[in-house]
């Protein structure tokens, strides 16, 4: 590669080089890039300690020895070792927001960062009025973090399964300052939280069906198939969440749940339901939302005795 180093001088030589070699490699993507360019500049960006959304006016500037090598590195172990590239950089963003992210959870990535950028409006006429909202499922805590910024008088619950991935959230909840008021739960879904009630309630769960886990990409296959896998149709926890959320929700409450491309799934498994499907700006057909008083509503859990 000393070769690669001698001949390539600009940021857009290795921009050019970069992209041809991850075309090259056929990586997958969906990490927050869609496409190798976009990838390579966020990646060649992040080696040179530039801002990732200020590429034009550093094209043509000429790379030291050192950067030359950096960079180089870099891109070699997106390409040797089909890492997602925040793997390998240590952070994501949602957004103008940052998260640190390892592979104790997935990487970042979700339709509802684009609602709550804007308060979730219409289903929230006012943001004021969230006292209490559960992010369920929140693996690195981003979601929960983006609610505590959209709804500033709201007292946020942060639930998972994994206590690893609780550890990531805790990292990202200190880093934005928000210990008192973003909680964070080990729960399997609502097992842990007895008693609790929101008026939001948004949950970004594992839907990949059975048959997509078996052919998914090297690079989905770094991140926890805890967090992806959810059994042959991919409903296994929206089942859960669909059965019990009546019961965490306060009058007039709303959930939500991002289900991919399992639209046709989900209505084929629960076609009583009223349910709503949401678009944003990137996506359609992707979150659906239900009102508390059209879930089903359960018998009250019995007492133990003795």
């Amino acid at each position: 590669m000393d070769s690669v180093i001698a001949e390539l001088h600009t940021l857009r030589d290795w921009l050019r080089w970069g992209t041809s070699r991850f075309c090259e490699a056929g990586l997958a993507f969906g990490h927050g890039t869609d496409n190798a360019y976009d990838e390579a500049a966020y990646l060649i960006l992040h080696a040179l300690h530039l801002p990732p959304d200020r590429l034009e006016p550093f094209l043509d500037a000429r790379l030291t020895h050192a950067e030359r090598i950096a960079v180089l590195d870099l891109l070699q172990q997106r390409i040797a070792r089909r890492v997602p590239a925040a793997y390998l950089t240590r952070e994501a963003w949602l957004g103008d927001f940052r998260f640190y992210v390892d592979e104790r959870t997935i990487v970042p990535r979700s339709y509802f960062a684009e609602m709550l950028a804007d308060g979730f409006a219409p289903w929230i006429e006012d943001a004021d009025d969230v006292a209490d909202a559960l992010d369920l499922c929140t693996g690195s805590g981003c979601l929960a973090i983006l609610m505590a910024h959209a709804f500033p008088y709201a007292r946020i619950d942060a639930v998972d399964i994994s206590a690893a991935a609780l550890d990531v959230a805790r990292r990202n909840i200190d880093a934005y300052a928000l210990q008192d008021r973003v909680r964070t739960i080990e729960s399997d879904v609502f097992a842990k939280l007895a008693g609790r009630r929101y008026d939001l309630i948004i949950s970004n769960p594992p839907y990949v069906t059975s048959a997509a886990m078996a052919s998914l990409p090297p690079e989905y296959r770094h991140e926890p198939a805890l967090a992806l896998g959810a059994g042959t149709d991919g409903l296994d926890v929206v089942r859960r969440i669909l059965a019990d959320a009546q019961r965490h929700l306060k009058p007039g409450g709303l959930l939500a749940v991002e289900v991919g491309h399992n639209r046709d799934l989900v209505e084929a498994a629960f076609p009583a339901l009223p349910l709503t499907w949401l678009d944003t700006p990137s996506s359609e057909d992707k979150i659906f939302l239900i009102h508390a008083a059209d879930l089903p509503t359960l018998p009250a859990r019995r007492r133990k005795s003795g």
